[in-house]
């Protein structure tokens, strides 16, 4: 009696990782669209930076050279 219900808590168990899974990779597709290339872009409206030129950046690029 035991087995079967550890067998079907398995079952079930491995059955709703696989459906999150398949409902997070549809849902990720679906939040952004796709690019001509097909990389998908978000709509997130910020710009990133990745450099701010400031006087500490200036003095580590002295030193560093």
């Amino acid at each position: 009696m035991n087995e079967s219900r550890r067998g079907f808590v398995k079952k079930a168990a491995l059955a709703g990782a696989i459906t999150a899974v398949g409902v997070g990779s549809v849902q990720a597709s679906v939040s952004g669209s796709k690019g001509p290339n097909g990389v998908v872009k978000g709509k997130s409206p910020k710009k990133e930076i990745t450099y701010t030129k400031t006087q500490a950046w200036e003095d580590y690029y002295k030193s560093a050279l």
